[in-house]
């Protein structure tokens, strides 16, 4: 029986993955480094220190992976407090587990930003758990969050469900040992193997309902 349910934030609560593709892009274009064509893949589920180190020595920023982590928080901040990029039923989707079951969210975003969007969004008091991979050893798609946030929560990972979108995300649950629930963003679909690990498959938000998760258990 699922006893909690724990989201994603990045693709699956706000459409942030463009401004975040901005925004480093922009950085290593600026430090004259090097775009790789899977970049973005890549960097979909590091922690902050991952992929603060990646654009520094990989795609070639240079500044020190911390400085590079906070030119990149604090550009992000900024377009969110210019427009925060809520996805279509987020907080409708939100509201209805939040009535049934203790949720959980388990970011890749810094502890930060997790704050500005769901604050902004008028959600922080449906969360009973928050929690970037900046606060565990590893990052998406090791299982180290999912696992942190269920025993925040004090239910055993089989009995929660996660709400995921991106192959590093589904792959961390998995591993978890949740039964992980995919919403797929058309611009970044997950690998065929990530999908693959998921439970369920819905195509929006609105299919998001406590009948759907609970049919996980």
């Amino acid at each position: 029986m699922i006893e909690a349910v724990v989201f994603d934030l990045d693709g699956v609560l706000i459409d942030s993955e463009p401004v975040w593709e901005q925004v480093r892009r922009g950085l290593v274009a600026e430090r004259s480094g090097h775009w790789a064509p899977d970049a973005q893949k890549k960097l979909m589920g590091m922690s902050t220190p991952e992929w603060a180190r990646y654009l520094s020595e990989d795609l070639g920023v240079g500044l020190p992976p911390g400085e590079v982590a906070d030119l990149v928080t604090g550009r992000m901040a900024a377009s969110y407090r210019e427009h925060l990029p809520l996805l279509p039923g987020a907080v409708e989707a939100v509201r209805r587990l939040a009535a049934r079951w203790p949720l959980g969210l388990a970011s890749s975003a810094p502890a930060v930003l997790i704050e500005t969007v769901l604050q902004a969004a008028g959600l922080r008091p449906d969360f009973r758990v928050t929690m970037s991979t900046e606060q565990v050893p590893r990052g998406k798609p090791a299982p180290d969050i999912y696992l942190a946030v269920a025993d925040r929560l004090e239910v055993a990972p089989a009995r929660c469900a996660a709400v995921e979108d991106s192959s590093n995300g589904l792959r961390s649950a998995a591993a978890a040992g949740l039964r992980v629930i995919a919403i797929p963003r058309p611009r970044y679909p997950p690998d065929p193997d990530a999908l693959a690990l998921t439970n369920l498959v819905l195509t929006s938000l609105d299919d998001l309902t406590p009948e759907a998760v609970a049919a996980q258990s």
